[in-house]
């Protein structure tokens, strides 16, 4: 730590590790315990704080639960839009975002299970930064039809079913030995365009 470093910066260096190392901490034991069975006393005993340390970032592991969601949300959200601001065509739109969030979840196989965890399906989801991430996700979906990417489409439809198999599928690619995130963004690829284009009202001229 900087020795000029001010008082107040120093509390609030502080303040970010403790609150990382009760992130960390969470993760794996939500991992190694599982969500339902995982207690505030199990998190702390991971950490080298106090108890009531703890009590001073979160009120349970439920608010736990969800700053993990939404770490990981934020973590990958940028690359998810910039991805698909890139795309030039609706195959390109859709692989885009499904080989960028099942990468995301291979290089991040720990954090991405510690979110997702499937005996926690109580917990609210509703955070902040998933709710963001799902409102961009529609948002370039608008603009890809404004582009001429996509025929009209329902974009509240597309948008809820892209993020269900992606979340699925990507919860499939946990309990596998190995993930191929290149073969599971192909699929779904796959399955997506196979479907747009099967829909009413879609037009060959929208590529």
């Amino acid at each position: 730590m900087d020795a000029k470093a001010s008082p107040s910066s120093r509390r609030e260096l502080t303040k970010t590790q403790n609150r990382e190392t009760i992130l960390e901490a969470a993760r794996l034991v939500f991992i190694q315990l599982g969500f339902a069975t995982a207690t505030v006393r199990d998190i702390i005993r991971a950490t080298p704080l106090a108890s009531g340390t703890f009590y001073n970032y979160f009120k349970s592991k439920e608010e736990v639960f969800q700053a993990i969601r939404d770490e990981t949300a934020l973590a990958v959200r940028p690359a998810l839009r910039a991805a698909r601001l890139k795309a030039e065509s609706a195959e390109a739109f859709i692989a885009a975002t499904f080989r960028t969030f099942f990468a995301y979840v291979a290089a991040n196989r720990g954090s991405f299970a510690a979110a997702t965890q499937t005996d926690s399906i109580h917990v609210r989801i509703d955070t902040p930064e998933v709710l963001a991430g799902f409102a961009e996700l529609r948002q370039d979906i608008e603009q890809a039809m404004s582009r001429g990417l996509f025929s009209t489409l329902d974009a509240e439809f597309l948008t809820a079913a892209v993020v269900g198999v992606a979340f699925e599928m990507a919860e499939a690619m946990q309990r596998r030995a190995t993930m191929d995130a290149e073969a599971a963004a192909q699929f779904a690829t796959a399955l997506f365009m196979a479907g747009i284009t099967a829909l009413p009202g879609h037009t060959a001229d929208a590529n």
